[in-house]
């Protein structure tokens, strides 16, 4: 979860505490948030970045406590495209003015604007700018693993830069990366071709996409999200997080508990990858039957944790017969587990 807090996109205190906590939690897996590859790729003047050293050292402390309360040290690596340069959520959520003089240039596939609060016309990018982000990306992730984290996630959802390429809604471009399937989906594969390089093996490798919009035409869009799983796990993809595209001011999204399960479960069997989800399974027996129905492999729980770091203890109270105080540190392990009322 953004929590849009850095400045120059060096992590700091607040990043320190916040994902501390959360490992001290219970979680097995603690993933920082969209961590930009590129000043450009920021979603905000506050987010993380990973295009620097000094960012890299400020993130490794962060891993090391992570590690050291006993969960998997996570990041997410990520290029907001056409959506950079926006106002932090409290602060408005939409594009800065163009007179901001925090603000910068957008790119994305194509000219074309997302809409709403975000009505920036960003620039197209040429070849050259789609090999810079590309290598952009592989710094990242040669970074992060310098930093200590030993999970890495590829944003390529939610109307950024990875899902604008594959999107109709934000590619119109006539050359090789728009038109067809196979053109639009080259920057996403190249990129995950060329992480996968740097990225060792024995490592997780995954990527956030948005499978499916929406927006009227959710089959088409489904039958190419299989596809494209399909070839994500040819180049080493080692597990999908299914996301909605948001790649459309206009869609209608069915919020509601495990809504995205079945759709999850789709891309799961038929192009046989495990699978994660983050929407709609902040109930602990609602995520524990999306896996034990084979929805899921892994459960990811966003703004629950926001609510209470110890969601996972929470879950496991609810799920267990016996206390389960072995989810925490010894010092809170021991006064729940002795005094239980």
């Amino acid at each position: 979860m953004c929590q849009y807090m850095a400045v120059d996109g060096v992590a700091n205190d607040w990043h320190d505490a916040h994902y501390t906590a959360l490992a001290r939690g219970g979680a097995g897996l603690v993933v920082v948030e969209a961590t930009a590859v590129a000043p450009e790729g920021r979603i905000s003047p506050g987010c993380t970045g990973l295009w620097s050293d000094e960012q890299a050292a400020a993130l490794a402390p962060i891993a090391k406590a992570i590690r050291k309360a006993g969960a998997v040290a996570g990041i997410q690596i990520a290029h907001a495209g056409r959506k950079a340069s926006a106002n932090r959520p409290w602060e408005g959520d939409d594009h800065m003015a163009l007179d901001d003089p925090r603000a910068w240039e957008t790119i994305s596939p194509s000219a074309l604007a997302f809409g709403g609060g975000l009505s920036r016309v960003p620039r197209e990018m040429t070849h050259e700018d789609i090999a810079r982000v590309q290598a952009d990306y592989v710094n990242a992730a040669r970074r992060a693993l310098e930093a200590g984290f030993e999970w890495l996630e590829l944003h390529f959802a939610h109307g950024y830069l990875g899902q604008s390429f594959m999107s109709r809604h934000a590619n119109k471009r006539t050359d090789e990366y728009g038109g067809s399937f196979e053109n639009r989906s080259r920057f996403l594969l190249d990129t995950l071709r060329a992480v996968r390089v740097v990225w060792p093996q024995h490592l997780p490798l995954t990527a956030r996409y948005g499978v499916i919009e929406y927006d009227g035409h959710d089959e088409e869009t489904m039958a190419e999200s299989v596809e494209l799983a399909r070839l994500f796990k040819k180049e080493g993809l080692d597990l999908l997080s299914v996301s909605v595209g948001f790649s459309t001011p206009d869609s209608n999204i069915p919020w509601g508990p495990a809504f995205l399960g079945p759709v999850a479960e789709r891309i799961r069997r038929e192009a046989d990858i495990p699978v994660s989800s983050a929407w709609g399974f902040e109930q602990p027996k609602v995520a524990d039957a999306a896996i034990a129905d084979g929805q899921l492999d892994v459960a990811l729980i966003g703004r629950a944790h926001l609510a209470n770091p110890h969601w996972s203890y929470a879950a496991a109270q609810e799920l267990a017969e016996e206390n389960p105080a072995w989810v925490l540190p010894a010092p809170y392990a021991h006064w729940l587990a002795r005094y239980r009322q």
